[in-house]
């Protein structure tokens, strides 16, 4: 999800909910800690450089429970964001908690923002050896083909 996306859902809703994938829901009393811009620029194992720029949340738990932050805070916080760091409508990368700092990207089903798991790749795979997957076919699914069938030319 890219930055004004998340702006405009953080206008039709209520209250500021995040969710991982497998349902379990951030506490209510989560922080934003930080919103920035961060670059990446790499040499990818093909030996390409490469520069990623993401919008950046942490979000956080602390023990004030009585706390919950609203969208408005949030559009307020985005808009100082920009104004000062010159963020602009980058894909958005959220950095939460769990068994140690996850990095998820960010999705919406409509009520709740969803943490959405981020995979590794292999950004060069024509270039670094690794060969390409085996289409996998079932046995029974192949259509057996004679050419030796009367006038199939091949006797």
């Amino acid at each position: 999800m890219k930055l004004e996306e998340f702006k405009n859902q953080l206008q039709t809703i209520e209250t500021l909910n995040f969710m991982t994938e497998n349902g379990e829901m951030v506490p209510a009393h989560f922080h934003i800690t930080e919103v920035g811009e961060i670059t990446k620029h790499f040499i990818d194992c093909g030996g390409k450089e490469r520069i990623e720029k993401v919008v950046n949340f942490q979000l956080w738990n602390a023990n004030d429970t009585d706390h919950q932050l609203m969208p408005q805070k949030v559009l307020n916080i985005i808009t100082l964001s920009e104004k000062v760091l010159g963020i602009q409508n980058l894909d958005i990368e959220v950095e939460y908690q769990t068994e140690t700092i996850g990095k998820y990207d960010l999705g919406f089903d409509g009520v709740n923002f969803i943490l959405k798991s981020k995979q590794t790749a292999c950004l060069a795979s024509d270039s670094c050896g690794i060969p390409a997957e085996k289409q996998k076919i079932k046995l029974g699914e192949i259509v057996s083909k004679s050419c030796c069938t009367p006038g199939g030319g091949c006797c």
